[in-house]
């Protein structure tokens, strides 16, 4: 886009930060990567995100060929918002940023910040990435507030599905705040299973596999900072 400031650098990097370093872009790409939305359904899943500046968004990165707009079935005047195929090459990018991340959430984000159930079917999809995968083939299903999503792994492979799975091995029960605790290792899934916000149901062997393929077999809880309360200093 012409007029756009840009980095101004023969650079990959410098070029893709172009396109998706704007504020809220990347964002967008995340909500998009759990599939299609309609705007108000884009604009509600990102608090603190105008109207006016999600069209900007969506505009730039149509143009840019990372989104497309089409229509709804069964709804012949409605239209959402997916990726393209270029689009869709992001999605290890931004798991692996996402993966890079988690060890920088804080209580205060805990408290303060929006946590969205749809966002544990990403954050699974972060955590498996670049795992060794059981050897067992089998499914295990995560029941997160009132998204659901499951891992089924075949033949050495391991692929991520929304909705249910067919015959689990397992079935993980959380909400939201602590699906991510424990992703980020702010709680480790004893400390949730005793608190009650953590239930497992299924073989103990694929509850072992699962854990290890998650990354959170014996992994220590990792210190973090207490909230802050409103109005108060830090010390």
């Amino acid at each position: 886009m012409t007029g756009k400031r840009n980095y101004a650098q023969f650079c990959g990097l410098a070029a893709g930060l172009n396109i998706i370093g704007e504020r809220w872009a990347l964002l967008i790409v995340r909500e998009l990567l759990i599939g299609p939305a309609r705007f108000n359904e884009i604009l509600n899943n990102l608090p603190g995100l105008g109207p006016n500046l999600l069209s900007d968004r969506l505009r730039a990165l149509t143009e840019h060929g990372v989104v497309e707009a089409g229509g709804v079935r069964g709804d012949g005047r409605g239209k959402q918002y997916r990726l393209t195929a270029r689009g869709e090459q992001l999605r290890e990018p931004v798991l692996a940023l996402a993966r890079w991340g988690m060890p920088f959430l804080t209580e205060e984000d805990a408290v303060s910040g929006t946590t969205r159930a749809a966002w544990g079917f990403l954050a699974v999809q972060a955590m498996i990435n670049g795992r060794p995968v059981p050897s067992v083939d089998e499914s295990y299903e995560f029941r997160v507030a009132e998204e659901v999503f499951h891992i089924e792994v075949r033949g050495g492979s391991a692929v991520t599905h929304r909705g249910p799975a067919a015959d689990p091995a397992l079935v993980v029960t959380t909400d939201a705040q602590t699906f991510v605790r424990i992703g980020a290792e702010m709680r480790t899934p004893f400390e949730a299973l005793l608190s009650g916000r953590l239930r497992i149901d299924g073989h103990a062997d694929a509850v072992q596999r699962c854990v290890e393929f998650l990354g959170l077999l014996d992994a220590p809880r990792r210190a973090t900072a207490p909230a802050v309360p409103a109005g108060a200093a830090p010390e």
